[in-house]
């Protein structure tokens, strides 16, 4: 495969990880992490799918609305591993309502071919700023 077919599908894992919090898909896990995942975030740190699920679930499960911008990723492929580190700004909103809160990071991901297609298998994300509650 070639390295700007692997780019391509890594930024599209990118934008899959943030539709997967902002649609609450936790029930599909998988299809953006590896089984064996670490995520290290500010609402905590975990191994493992299930873990990384109910993670997310507990610290997006009761917004109306989220809304993860993912910008200028940077992605280096070595093989069938790639690091990438991306800026997010994440919104969050109780329904009806305006943002509660706004928060900007620098995430530094890593992410492993599989059979099934590029997924994460590390994430840690450093806050930068936040603005609201």
């Amino acid at each position: 495969m070639s390295v700007l077919a692997d780019r391509a599908e890594l930024t599209d894992l990118l934008s899959r990880h943030g539709r997967w919090l902002d649609e609450k898909r936790f029930h599909e896990t998988r299809a953006v992490f590896t089984e064996d995942a670490a995520v290290v975030v500010g609402s905590g740190a975990v191994t493992g799918a299930e873990s990384v699920a109910a993670l997310a679930q507990s610290s997006h499960g009761s917004y109306a609305l989220t809304h993860h911008l993912t910008t200028n990723p940077q992605i280096e492929v070595d093989g069938d591993r790639a690091v990438l580190s991306a800026q997010q700004i994440a919104v969050f909103c109780r329904e009806g309502d305006a943002p509660e809160f706004v928060v900007g990071e620098r995430y530094r991901m890593e992410a492993v071919r599989t059979r099934d297609g590029w997924r994460l298998s590390h994430v840690e994300g450093e806050p930068l700023w936040r603005v609201g509650a």
